[in-house]
C-alpha cells in the first residue's frame, strides 16, 4: 500500500543532545542539530522522491513525464522518469516547483540522475539534460539562473557512466535570453558559485528538471530522485505545506462504519434506478464491499438471480458515502488512489455532492463534483465534471501510452474558492470556474452502478427493455468485476509537520501537531540502521524520559 511519509526525527539520551528534522515531502527529512539563533537548512521542495506514487506537487510540461516503481530507484520505491516527443523538432520536457523567495535569500541545490543502458541505450545522439534554479521577479521573469552540469552521450562517462545514479549539483550561474520563456537560452557558463543568491528584485524561486530532445529523435530517456532545494538563510519560507488532515487507508480488516455509511436498494420508487435508468441494487453485504486485510478496499458487482430476495435486479453492488458522518473542508485537495473495473455496463465513480442536501437543498442545488468516473466499455479514459443549476461543464483525459483504468492511479480534485483542477498521476487535465454552490463542505460517495444512462442505457430498470440491456452487459462482461481503492485523503495547507521538543524537570516534551493525520514512531541506536516501530497510546504533547543506559532513541512522524 503506498504511503506519503514526512518525517521528523528527535534523538533523546542522557547527554540531553536534541535533533529536529523539520517535516519536507516525499518521505526525506533533513537532520540538524538545533543552536539557538541559527536557521537550519530546509529543503523547501515537495514530494522529492516521489514517494506518493505520482507528480504530485509539480508542474509538468511537455507529455512524456512519468513516476515509476521499483529498481533502479534510488530511495524508496518510486523514480520519475522523462523523455522527448519525437517530433523531429528540438523540443522540451520537464518538470518544476515554484517557491515564494526574497532577496539575498541563499541556497543549494542538486538532484540524481541516472540513464538506463537497455532504455533506449541510454542517453546519446542530440539529447541533453539539466537541472536548474531560477530566481523570478513577481511577474515569472527570470532574473538569475543556475544550472547544473547538462547531461549528454558525450560526458556521460565522466559523471559515472550508464546505469548508475550521479549526483547533478548545481553551482553554475549561467547567461540566459527570453526572461519570460520556460526555457531559458543560450545558457553560457559565466561563474562557479558555491551558494545560490536570490538578486534584488526575487518574488519565487523555481526548481526544474528539463530533457531537451534534439531532431534526430533519438530515444534516450532520464530518470531522476531525490532533489533538494535547501534554503540555507534569509527569510524562511512560508509555514505552511499540504498536510493529510482526514483520510481512510483501509487497513485492519473491516470498513471503518464512523466514516462510512451505505445508500441501500435502487432508489426511491419515483426514482428507480438512482434517476439514471441504473440496473444494479446496492447492498451494505461484505459480498459486494470489504477490506481485504491487505489495505484495499474492494467494491465488488455480483450477477443475480430474479428468484432471490433483490427482486427483478440482475446484479448487485455497493455505494458508499460519508455522509451524516464527514463532511470535507471547504476548499482544498483530495486524492484516490483507486483501479477501476471493466466491461459492458460498469460505471465506476469516485465523487462528492454538497452537505447541504442533508437540509433539504435538491440535486443539482446542492452541487456534485465528480472527481473520476468511466464507461467500462474504454478503459484507456476518465471524465471529470461539476454539476449544479447552471449546467456541467465536464472534460475526458485519456490515459497515457495505452494506460487502462484497471490499473491503480492517483485521481485527484484541487479545489480552490475560484477554480476546481483535475489531475491524474499529477498531471492536469481539467480546470473549472469555483463559486456557489462550491463554497461549502461537501460528502464523498464511492461505487459501482450497472447500466444507466451515462453508458448509453437509458431504460428503466423495471422497463420491458431493460431485459435486452441486461443480456448485453451479461455478455459483454465477465464477472464478477470490482473497484479497488488504496486510500482517500484530505490534504489542506496547514503548518509544518514537526516534532517541537522543550525540556521540563530533566524530561523532553515532545509536541507536534493535532491536526494533521500522523503518528509517532521510533528506533533505537542509529538514525540510518535498524527498524521503526509505532509508538501505540501516544499523544501530543508526550512526556520522555532519558534513558539511563544513555541509550539514544529517534523520534519521527508518520503520515498517514
Amino acid at each position: 500500500m503506498t504511503h506519503h511519509n514526512t518525517f521528523n526525527h528527535v534523538r533523546t539520551g542522557i547527554s540531553k543532545r536534541v535533533f529536529l528534522a523539520r517535516a519536507i515531502g516525499g518521505g526525506v527529512a533533513l537532520v540538524a542539530l538545533l543552536f539557538a539563533g541559527e536557521m537550519h537548512a530546509q529543503n523547501i521542495l515537495s514530494n522529492t522522491n516521489f514517494a506518493t506514487g505520482s507528480l504530485s506537487s509539480w508542474t509538468t510540461f511537455g507529455p512524456n513525464n512519468f513516476v515509476e516503481s521499483g529498481s533502479p530507484a534510488l530511495s524508496g520505491n518510486y523514480y520519475y522518469k522523462v523523455y522527448g516527443q519525437f517530433n523531429t523538432t528540438v523540443n522540451f520536457t520537464g518538470i518544476y516547483q515554484e517557491n515564494p523567495s526574497a532577496p539575498g535569500n541563499t541556497y543549494s541545490a542538486d538532484g540524481w540522475a541516472y540513464t538506463l543502458s537497455s532504455d533506449g541505450g541510454g542517453i546519446h545522439g542530440e539529447d541533453a539534460t539539466w537541472i536548474e534554479v531560477t530566481f523570478q521577479d513577481a511577474s515569472y521573469n527570470a532574473l538569475a539562473d543556475y544550472r547544473s552540469e547538462v547531461v549528454t552521450g558525450n560526458n556521460i562517462a565522466s559523471l559515472g557512466g550508464l546505469n548508475t545514479w550521479f549526483d547533478l549539483q548545481i553551482t553554475n550561474q549561467c547567461s540566459f535570453t527570453n526572461a519570460s520563456a520556460q526555457i531559458l537560452s543560450p545558457g553560457t557558463v559565466t561563474n562557479t558559485v558555491a551558494s545560490l543568491v536570490a538578486p534584488a528584485g526575487t518574488a519565487y524561486v523555481r526548481y526544474q528538471v528539463v530533457f531537451e530532445q534534439g531532431t534526430d529523435n533519438a530515444n534516450a530517456s532520464m530518470y531522476f530522485d531525490d532533489l533538494t532545494l535547501n534554503q540555507n538563510g534569509g527569510t524562511p519560507p512560508p509555514a505552511t505545506q499540504w498536510n493529510i488532515v482526514w483520510s481512510d487507508e483501509f487497513n485492519g480488516t473491516s470498513i471503518n462504519t464512523n466514516n462510512w455509511t451505505y445508500d441501500l436498494g435502487n432508489g426511491a420508487p419515483s426514482n428507480p434506478g438512482e434517476g439514471n435508468g441504473e440496473q444494479e441494487y446496492y447492498t451494505d453485504s461484505t459480498n459486494n464491499a470489504y477490506v481485504d486485510g491487505n489495505g484495499l478496499l474492494h467494491i465488488v458487482v455480483l450477477q443475480q438471480t430474479t428468484n432471490d430476495e433483490y427482486g427483478t435486479y440482475y446484479f448487485t453492488s455497493t455505494r458508499m458515502k460519508t455522509e451524516g458522518l464527514y463532511n470535507t473542508p471547504t476548499y482544498g485537495r483530495f486524492q484516490w488512489r483507486a483501479a477501476l473495473p471493466a466491461g459492458t455496463g460498469m460505471w465506476p465513480a469516485l465523487w462528492l455532492l454538497g452537505s447541504d442536501i442533508d437540509s433539504g437543498v435538491n440535486w443539482p442545488g446542492c452541487g456534485e463534483i465528480d472527481v473520476v468516473e468511466n464507461n467500462g466499455s474504454n478503459t484507456h479514459y476518465v471524465q471529470g465534471s461539476l454539476h449544479d443549476p447552471s449546467g456541467g461543464p465536464t472534460e475526458t483525459y485519456t490515459l497515457p501510452s495505452g494506460g487502462s483504468v484497471t490499473n491503480f492511479h492517483i485521481y485527484e480534485l484541487d479545489w480552490t474558492a475560484t477554480s476546481i483542477s483535475w489531475l491524474v498521476d499529477g498531471v492536469t487535465y481539467e480546470s473549472q470556474s469555483g463559486g456557489s454552490p462550491f463554497n461549502q463542505p461537501f460528502f464523498f460517495i464511492m461505487n459501482v452502478a450497472v447500466g444507466g444512462d451515462y453508458l448509453g442505457y437509458p431504460q428503466s430498470p423495471t422497463s420491458a427493455q431493460a431485459a435486452a440491456e441486461v443480456a448485453a452487459i451479461n455478455a459483454g462482461t465477465v464477472f464478477p468485476q470490482e473497484m479497488l481503492v488504496d486510500y482517500v485523503r484530505v490534504l489542506e495547507q496547514t503548518a509544518p509537520l514537526a516534532i517541537s521538543t522543550t525540556e521540563s524537570n530533566g524530561n523532553f516534551v515532545l509536541s507536534w501537531p493535532t491536526n494533521i493525520v500522523c503518528h509517532l514512531q521510533a528506533q533505537t541506536n542509529s538514525l540510518v540502521a535498524g527498524s521503526w516501530f509505532d509508538q501505540t497510546n501516544t499523544t501530543s504533547p508526550l512526556v520522555l524520559t532519558p534513558d539511563p543506559n544513555q541509550t539514544d532513541v529517534f523520534y519521527r512522524l508518520e503520515s498517514p
